[in-house]
């Protein structure tokens, strides 16, 4: 996107932004100290370190046998690679680095001359190399690959894993597109569309932006790719066992899709790929798609804590307005995803919602997936859990005893690298930069070092975001200079201030933005407090699961009840209109976060009775009034087993 002033308008490196403490500090730490060397644990112990020597089994087992989520495990070592070297970025570590360039020796060692590269079908099942683009993974794992290539190479200038999957990605193209002789495929599990983007960014090579449009351009077309390959294998198209096309974002050509539709974390990644396109060609028709299906999701088919795909059956979408709670999938890739398309669509056309959206994804959906330790993990984030309840097949992973508990490793692990790499790369979403304007995203405690027209500038950020809405921004400045300052004004703040060294002012407002533009000078102060009281959220009329309830929100950050804090049967609770609702700071919960506390009853039968049913006219109900205690949503399931629940009657 080119922006009024003549400039493209792209995110701020996360090289140039320092997180040290504040929130993201601390996650950071973790990040770096438990959760990164927890996943590499794990993908020492499951094998999939070791399969990059491309040692099989001496008998292997019969084709049909073969496929398995092995398929994908080239992937888990590409996001673990892509959050390393993020990490590396802000935090060098010599340890760190010698454990990442051993584990891109090996992936170099494992490709193939013809630039082929995959751990399972060379060594598990040859005749099935790309046989089977609609269920196999081989495109999906070059694309997290890829990802981390660029990355590493951003972090270290190291560019030995950038040329194995610029050489991937050759033999790609030299197998795929619509030149005579190749075929006309594309991926089941798209992914590798915006890995693709990022490789053109990187290396400045048009031939990785050509076949990422190629990519797009082809998905769905008839005849359809997807039927020819089945019939090639032997097997009948009517036989896909998804049944439709609509799973994989394949059931009509792309640029005529209406709906966010299918498997939500393949839809996302999707249209976080058709977005870098657009945003690189300059595609109009792309751009109207993305806001097409952008509003569509938003409007229609995401949850309040940012997740989206209710249904385990497609691990996706349903319809509009269909968002169940204690059955809700919501994976947390998918939340994650959508953060990386909103940041995207904000490039695109710069607007605060996208940015509004990634915040609510990042803050919950996302974040619910990691424990407060860093070590255990959620697939799936449903918005109410009651001990003993098992409504998703999927979920047994996260089952413990009946009760939702993280688990360490999953049989299917794409989640836990996935919110280590967005964690270990928060910074990237902080800032956004088109020459001399500067959008501050993301309020967090940090400092950027800026280049604008030449002249050197540092921002120095200090909040207590998400805990609280005041943030201070001093420029450190070489000498006086011409910029405009954008400070995202959330879609959940109704009040704020503003002060420029104790003044106060009233800024131009521009599509969520307030719009600074001055000389600034070096120790210049700017002063934003957003007010932050606590919210009740209510549904559309036209989500049933949820009518006559409410959620509680506070800022970014979206809360719920557990029984832990306020004893068993949930949904008998209810928190009336009147009711006051206060928001405190417990330093003592999780190294400190802000609770949100009120009087509520909890309404049930005056005498216990073994009847299922009673008849109002001969039963007498009693309303016991308690305190109650709402916890930040994505810090659920750390504590004593027990009750969650997000939405909570009103009256």
């Amino acid at each position: 996107m080119t922006t009024s002033n003549g400039n493209r308008l792209a995110p701020v490196s996360l090289r140039q932004v320092s997180i040290d403490a504040g929130f993201w500090g601390e996650r950071q730490a973790v990040n770096r100290d438990v959760t990164i060397p927890a996943i590499y644990q794990k993908l020492e112990e499951t094998g999939r370190i070791a399969s990059w020597a491309m040692a099989g089994p001496a008998n292997p087992p019969p084709s049909h046998e073969r496929i398995g989520v092995r398929v994908f495990w080239d992937s888990d070592s590409g996001k673990w690679l892509e959050s390393a070297a993020y990490s590396l970025a802000t935090h060098p570590d010599a340890e760190l680095e010698a454990t990442a360039d051993a584990l891109i020796d090996a992936i170099e060692g494992a490709q193939f001359d013809d630039g082929y590269l995959n751990t399972y079908f060379p060594v598990h099942f040859p005749e099935g190399q790309w046989a089977n683009l609609r269920d196999n993974h081989e495109m999906y794992n070059a694309g997290h690959l890829m990802e981390a290539a660029v990355a590493y190479h951003q972090a270290t200038g190291k560019r030995k894993l950038l040329d194995v999957l610029a050489r991937f990605s050759d033999h790609i193209a030299a197998t795929f597109g619509t030149e005579e002789g190749k075929r006309r495929g594309y991926p089941g599990h798209p992914e590798i569309e915006l890995a693709l983007v990022k490789m053109y960014r990187e290396t400045g090579e048009k031939r990785f932006l050509d076949l990422a449009s190629y990519l797009v351009d082809e998905r769905g077309q008839a005849p359809h790719y997807y039927d020819k390959e089945s019939l090639d294998r032997g097997e009948s198209p009517e036989n896909y066992w998804a049944q439709t096309y609509r799973y994989c974002q394949a059931h009509l050509p792309l640029r005529e899709h209406t709906e966010a539709n299918g498997h939500s974390v393949r839809a996302c990644y999707l249209y976080a790929g058709i977005a870098d396109v657009a945003l690189e060609t300059g595609d109009e028709d792309l751009l109207r798609l993305s806001r097409v299906l952008w509003d569509d999701l938003t409007r229609h088919q995401m949850y309040v804590h940012g997740g989206v795909g209710p249904s385990h059956h497609n691990e996706g979408f349903t319809f509009a307005y269909d968002m169940p709670t204690e059955t809700a999938y919501c994976e947390t890739c998918a939340a994650i995803a959508l953060a990386f398309w909103a940041h995207r669509m904000f490039h695109l056309d710069p607007d605060s919602r996208y940015i509004d959206v990634m915040e609510r994804a990042i803050y919950n959906s996302s974040l619910s997936g990691l424990s407060h330790s860093g070590d255990h993990f959620f697939y799936a984030n449903p918005l109410a859990a009651y001990p003993g309840i098992n409504p998703q097949g999927r979920w047994h992973e996260d089952m413990d005893g009946g009760h939702h508990r993280r688990t360490p490793w999953f049989h299917c692990p794409c989640c836990p690298p996935n919110i280590s790499r967005l964690i270990a790369s928060i910074g990237e979403y902080a800032y956004s930069q088109a020459g001399d304007r500067i959008y501050v995203q993301m309020y967090q405690d940090n400092s950027v070092d800026l280049n604008i027209g030449g002249s050197e500038a540092r921002l120095v950020q200090e909040t207590q975001y998400p805990w609280d809405g005041s943030v201070r921004i001093t420029t450190n400045m070489a000498q006086n200079t011409n910029f405009e300052l954008a400070l995202r004004i959330p879609d959940w703040c109704y009040d704020h201030q503003l002060s420029v060294n104790g003044e106060a002012q009233m800024a131009a407002t521009e599509r969520g933005y307030l719009i600074l533009s001055r000389e600034w000078t070096d120790g210049d102060k700017v002063e934003l407090t957003l007010a932050m009281p606590v919210e009740r959220v209510m549904p559309h009329p036209s989500i049933r699961q949820t009518a006559g309830q409410i959620a509680l929100q506070r800022g970014p950050v979206l809360y719920c009840l557990e029984e832990v804090d306020n004893g068993p049967r949930l949904a008998n609770v209810c928190i009336s209109d009147a009711a006051a609702l206060h928001a405190a700071f417990d330093a003592d919960l999780f190294g400190g976060v802000s609770v949100i506390t009120g009087e509520a009853r909890r309404i049930e039968p005056a005498e216990e009775s073994s009847a299922l049913y009673r008849h109002h006219s001969r039963a007498s109900y009693k309303a016991s009034e308690f305190a109650f205690k709402a916890v930040p949503y994505y810090l659920w399931a750390n504590r004593d087993r027990g009750e969650m629940r997000v939405w909570i009657r009103s009256s």
